[in-house]
């Protein structure tokens, strides 16, 4: 078995390095911050994955890119893919194995693979036994609280229903240094709202007992996939591993804790009630640093390392980045999975580029009043509830949703989807809040930690406007409001003074009101107003845009409207909508890179360095 991993990954490093999609790199390259900025660089380049195989102060190797593009993450599954689509789609309509049995029997073969095999060979497989210190301790940006594992797949079990094949596998990250962490001894867990591990914590918790944890790091590329799969609670990540990499998850258990027997690395540990240490700061997804909170302290028992293993990383800051492949990955293995889960849901689709959770599109289906002249929201109402009810998605801040009959609209046309939506949409009318309500761990711009407000924009029905594609001549001459630019039709970034506070800035929003309420023919084609701290950033690129304006807003703060109204608890405006997207004092700060980081790692780049030439070479 341990050969066969081996084998493995060397036939993998030949066929990669062969068409040019691997680059080793054999400078000693620190992991302190030089790491991560060659991986960004690549990553921003559409490079090749890379092996690094001198990692200061470490005797392991480490390799990172792996899944950088779609393609290349389509490669590495190429001989299961397929039938981890049908497998879904007979899921989702078992009647196609009885309408096409012969179609259908290599997907029963590959089912079989999703049965985990448990195996007593442990001490073959795990070569040694190693301290936390000796792993390659990556810390990727410069405000990060310490080194990080950033493609964990964290075990745990249903302490009510032990076995592997009621346990969770998430990708929560793991702190290993820093802050007050006993080095070797204690390492922080991190996890959010709506995942597995925290009903089996609260399990135990409430049983007064530890929660056995198993980080496993490496192994598969099916493992780390399985980790962030989206799949039903009560269905096994291990099962999916083994259907995806078509090889059945192997473990065995030392000291009544779960080991994946694949695995580059293993650490295990248990997390005890009420045992919490700060955890952070993290750059993060959304392109800030997720700051310093109390989070689960892992006491550390025993770290394994194969022998020859290889430490798998990756980056996390604003999008795109190689995360967003695994979301479109998902996407492409799930297909429409979700929508047939959502009665009269025809597509969804979360904005990478706006971090993900804070903005989601969607089409509905509009089937209530066929009898009915009047074209305005109705079933997509009802959609949106249950969209901002169902898992990972009721972490939405925004969600867009319209229907379309003629089934040209597309959520991932993300332009051509808002300006469908705002040439229809009635903000006096189609504007709907929830307050005082969850929103996603790492996002800053709410009250708390987990706790702001959402809004959903429902429009349906006839053109109401045309979008202007161009400043309209009143608004360069506004007070204390500047620089106006187009961010895509019919949206218009204003430039401001920073953020005081909110007193001041329901003032300032007013005067605002005040000046273009004089000037009406202004507003026609500009349902839309984003007021920020730099127009030229957010008009910049449809990204800047979507990054900006919907990761620093709370809706039911920094919403206002032209011409406001409050009627019967419903808000509404009659002219355009106002978003408040400037930097707020409680907002966590944006990751940057470091310019002396960038430099020193330009010697790796250089003609005779590993990655000269790197990314101009044709990769997947």
């Amino acid at each position: 078995m341990h050969l066969w991993l081996i084998a493995r990954w060397n036939i993998v490093c030949w066929t990669w390095k062969k068409n040019g999609h691997l680059v080793r790199v054999k400078e000693e390259v620190d992991p302190y911050l030089e790491m991560a900025a060659v991986h960004l660089r690549v990553h921003e380049a559409g490079g090749p994955a890379l092996l690094f195989e001198r990692v200061k102060g470490s005797a392991f190797r480490a390799a990172s890119n792996i899944f950088g593009t779609l393609d290349r993450s389509k490669f590495i599954f190429r001989d299961t893919l397929e039938s981890v689509q049908r497998l879904i789609e007979l899921k989702n309509d078992p009647v196609q194995a009885l309408r096409r049995p012969l179609r259908n029997l290599d997907s029963a073969l590959a089912a079989f693979k999703a049965l985990p095999l448990k195996d007593a060979l442990v001490k073959p497989v795990l070569y040694s036994q190693v301290k936390v210190e000796d792993l390659p301790l990556i810390q990727h940006w410069e405000m990060d609280g310490g080194a990080f594992v950033t493609l964990p797949q964290v075990y745990t079990e249903d302490i009510d229903k032990p076995g592997v094949m009621n346990a969770n596998l998430g990708m929560y990250r793991i702190q290993l240094t820093g802050n007050e962490y006993d080095l070797n001894k204690e390492i922080g867990l991190h996890y959010q709202l709506h995942r597995g591990i925290g009903i089996h914590q609260t399990k135990a918790n409430k049983r007064g007992l530890p929660l056995k944890v198993s980080c496993f790091v490496g192994g598969p590329p099916s493992h780390t996939l399985s980790a962030v799969m989206p799949l039903p609670e009560g269905i096994s990540e291990m099962t999916f591993a083994g259907v995806l990499g078509g090889r059945r998850f192997r473990y065995t258990y030392v000291d009544g804790h779960c080991i994946s027997t694949d695995a580059d690395f293993v650490i295990t540990g248990e997390v005890c009630p009420g045992e919490n240490k700060p955890e952070g700061p993290f750059g993060d997804h959304l392109g800030y640093y997720s700051l310093t909170h109390p989070f689960p302290l892992m006491r550390v028992k025993t770290v394994y390392a194969r022998k020859n293993a290889i430490w798998p990383f990756t980056v996390v800051g604003r999008p795109p980045q190689e995360d967003t492949s695994f979301g479109q990955l998902i996407h492409e293995i799930t297909g429409d999975a979700i929508p047939k889960e959502i009665p009269g849901l025809k597509e969804v689709h979360a904005v990478d580029a706006a971090g993900v959770h804070p903005l989601l599109l969607a089409i509905g289906s509009e089937r209530y009043t066929p009898y009915s002249p009047a074209t305005q929201p109705a079933e997509i109402l009802t959609i949106a509830n249950h969209v901002l009810g169902t898992g990972q998605l009721s972490l939405a801040k925004f969600l867009f949703i319209t229907a379309d009959e003629t089934n040209q609209l597309r959520t991932g046309k993300v332009r051509e989807f808002m300006e469908y939506m705002l040439r229809r949409i009635d903000w006096s009318r189609d504007v709907h809040f929830y307050t005082n309500t969850t929103i996603d761990t790492l996002d800053y711009s709410g009250t708390g930690l987990n706790s702001g407000s959402k809004v959903v924009f429902a429009a349906y029905g006839d053109v109401k406007r045309e979008l202007s594609r161009e400043v309209p001549a009143e608004f360069p001459a506004l007070q204390n409001f500047t620089n106006p630019r187009i961010c895509m039709p019919g949206v218009l970034a204003l430039q401001t003074h920073g953020f005081l506070n909110y007193e001041t800035a329901v003032a300032e929003m007013e005067n605002l009101n005040e000046q273009l309420l004089e000037s009406p023919e202004a507003l026609q084609q500009i349902p839309l107003i984003v007021v920020c701290d730099d127009s030229n950033f957010v008009g910049a690129t449809l990204n800047n845009y979507l990054w900006v304006t919907y990761t620093r807003c709370n809706p039911s703060h920094d919403i206002y409207g032209i011409n406001a109204f409050s009627k019967n608890k419903h808000w509404g405006c009659v002219g355009p909508l106002i978003i408040d997207a400037r930097i707020k004092p409680h907002h966590a700060p944006p990751v940057e890179k470091n310019t002396v980081i960038e430099q020193k790692i330009e010697r790796l780049f250089n003609k005779g360095a590993s990655l000269y030439g790197a990314l101009n070479k044709m990769v997947l």
